[in-house]
């Protein structure tokens, strides 16, 4: 994140995928060696400013009799907390030994055992299966096996006990896994689909279990689209079931078997998502409703009304109408919803800004617990970015941003859907690039105006992942990645007008965009290959790039390897270049290209990679662990400033 005060703008990504660093309007002096070694020069002077964001983040949810089951979201450790809704408590809680989420949660027939799945960081031979005796809630869930995909992100159980598992995010295609309880192993069923880059819905019978997949992340160039298969439990074969109406959409989204129906749900990028009801004997026989909005998922049942989540709130799909309408309820915005159920006629939605709302259908009323006021522990959460200047500190987390009061220490939590990846700071209002598919949002502290979206982009373009202020033309400039399409666009935004622009595919159709940054009113586009093949991917580890902007040459090439081992970032505060990576902060000396290290072992809890900034006075922003710290290296500044 950028404040608009730092014309001068430094980004730099590195570990294979690209990378743009421009330390703008400061001089070169031209080529230097290849290798920088990174020295000591100076001891920083490091603030702790305490945990960046804490709420209680969530990503799935169920329920199992009178008690909603709720998987946090990039909390450590990642845990499962029960919310009783007749009292309103938290009335037990257990920890899992892996992964940073929960997205996956299915309980068997009896309600006896609750099943969950955790995204991870890396695969490898640790457990991503858990499961909880809900007999004895007390005692902790236990770990009954790994699926061989990285993630998983669905579950379901068949009536006979048996448990299925989907997932991604491994170099294989997702594939189709069955746990025995009986025998306590884990097995592969396949790969049903090799153009799949993530199975995202699973849904199983006695006899056949249903695999839903597509390409949501790492879509665009060879990538498949929706697909649905069908696994017959006792030829062991697939089917493609697919309704070709959800062919053009990017992914099944959802599957739930209702009596002898199987519903399915697409989530769309450029067309509106749909709404299928199969015949489980057979599946071709079907009707296919237009749904609202690019996501449909979550669904339960009351009567012949089958309500789900869109990115907007609720819907009811009328089977009687073959129809899909909104709801408009009388309360406040559920965010991103990571549950929908049904008790006692009345909905049970769980939002992802930590809190479950009872919603009356018939008289749209709503009642909203908040899980930590009901006894959610909650901590601190990996943050996907910040932004310092006029007085506060913005740290994004999933479903909020903290604001911290630099003068008094106050922290307030600003509920805002889905993510801040990134963001800048205009004369004392906050702009947010908003993952997934949110556009810009706003915010400022002087107007008593709760945050909310300033402009609109096209769906598709649904991950900013850099923000930057354009002096010269007084625009907000952003690159944004589509994860279902390839490629990606830059987006321009004037403040002051609300004009905006969008220029989908910039680079080329493949080429994700990146990082973004301007001098004089020209801008400069960071793209690379979601992949390690083809041109524009050329580097495999942390490097360093100069490029003199009058020659548009590169003048220097460094190895940062010593001080960076992934992702970095870079930042120009004080006439001097500062960049962060996972472990450490270091600093670049502007004419000899020098590295030295500002901090090590820094550690900052990132989600997606780090970030730094500066405040009007040059001090520098960044997380150490989960805590958010201020570092004033002005002693360190001087000393490099003499030398040179």
């Amino acid at each position: 994140m950028q404040n608009s005060h730092i014309t001068r703008r430094s980004v730099l990504q590195a570990g294979g995928a690209a990378g743009l660093a421009a330390a703008l309007g400061l001089a070169t002096s031209g080529p230097a060696a290849a290798t920088d070694k990174a020295t000591a020069a100076g001891t920083a002077d490091i603030v702790d400013l305490g945990p960046a964001v804490v709420q209680f983040s969530l990503m799935s949810s169920l329920l199992v009799g009178e008690t909603v089951y709720i998987g946090s979201r990039n909390l450590d450790p990642v845990r499962i907390i029960a919310f009783h809704v007749p009292t309103g408590k938290i009335v037990a809680e257990t920890e899992l030994a892996t992964g940073y989420s929960i997205q996956a949660l299915a309980a068997d027939i009896t309600g006896r055992y609750l099943y969950a799945g955790v995204l991870q960081n890396a695969g490898g031979t640790q457990a991503n299966l858990y499961r909880w005796d809900l007999a004895t809630p007390s005692t902790k869930a236990t770990a009954i096996g790994r699926i061989g995909d990285r993630d998983v992100r669905d579950l379901s159980v068949a009536p006979d006990g048996h448990l299925y598992a989907v997932g991604g995010g491994s170099s294989t295609k997702p594939a189709l896994w069955e746990y025995d309880p009986a025998t306590g192993q884990v097995l592969s069923l396949g790969i049903p689909d090799t153009g799949a880059t993530l199975a995202r819905a699973v849904a199983a019978t006695n006899r056949t279990v249903f695999f839903g997949a597509g390409s949501t992340l790492g879509g665009g160039g060879s990538a498949g689209r929706a697909c649905l298969w069908a696994y017959d439990r006792a030829t062991k074969t697939y089917t493609q079931v697919t309704p070709p109406e959800m062919l053009a959409d990017p992914s099944i989204r959802e599957l739930a078997v209702l009596g002898d129906k199987l519903l399915v749900s697409s989530a769309a990028s450029t067309q509106q998502s749909k709404i299928a009801l199969l015949d489980l004997g057979n599946p071709t026989s079907y009707t296919v409703a237009t749904s609202i909005g690019k996501t449909a998922k979550n669904f339960t049942s009351i009567g012949d009304q089958v309500y789900f989540a869109n990115e907007t709130g609720l819907c009811a799909y009328s089977r009687a109408t073959n129809s899909v309408s909104q709801l408009t309820l009388n309360g406040p915005s559920l965010g991103e919803i990571w549950g929908v159920d049904a008790l006692n006629n009345t909905l049970l939605a769980t939002s992802g800004y930590g809190f479950v709302a009872e919603i009356n259908p018939r008289t749209s009323s709503m009642a909203v617990t908040d899980l930590g006021e009901a006894g959610a522990s909650a901590s601190a959460q990996t943050v996907m970015g910040i932004a310092v200047g006029a007085g506060f500190a913005y740290v994004g987390g999933n479903g909020v941003i903290a604001r911290h009061s630099l003068s008094s220490g106050e922290v307030v939590n600003l509920q805002s859907q889905g993510e801040a990846k990134d963001a800048v700071i205009v004369d004392g209002v906050l702009y947010t690039g908003q993952y997934n598919s949110q556009g810009i949002w706003k915010y400022s502290p002087l107007s008593g105006q709760p945050i909310h979206q300033a402009a609109d982009f096209p769906a598709a373009q649904n991950r900013p992942l850099d923000v930057c202020w354009d002096d010269v033309s007084s625009l907000m400039l952003v690159a944004a990645q589509s994860d279902t399409e390839g490629g990606g666009s830059f987006w321009t935004y004037d403040p002051a007008t609300g004009a905006k622009q969008c220029f989908i595919n910039p680079v080329d159709n493949r080429q994700l965009l990146r990082a973004v940054a301007t001098r004089e009113g020209v801008s400069y586009l960071g793209a690379g290959l979601p992949t390690l093949d083809g041109p524009g991917t050329t580097r495999r580890a942390a490097g360093l790039f100069v490029i003199d902007l009058e020659t548009r040459q590169v003048v220097h090439r460094g190895d940062l390897s010593s001080v960076c081992t992934d992702f970095g970032a870079l930042q120009v505060s004080r006439g001097i270049v500062y960049g962060v990576s996972d472990t450490t902060v270091f600093r670049i000396d502007p004419m000899t290209f020098a590295v030295s290290v500002v901090a090590s072992g820094i550690n900052g809890g990132w989600y997606s990679g780090p970030h730094i900034t500066a405040d009007e006075d040059g001090l520098l922003y960044t997380l150490q662990g989960p805590n958010l710290v201020r570092i004033d290296d002005r002693q360190a500044m001087q000393t490099l400033r003499k030398a040179n």
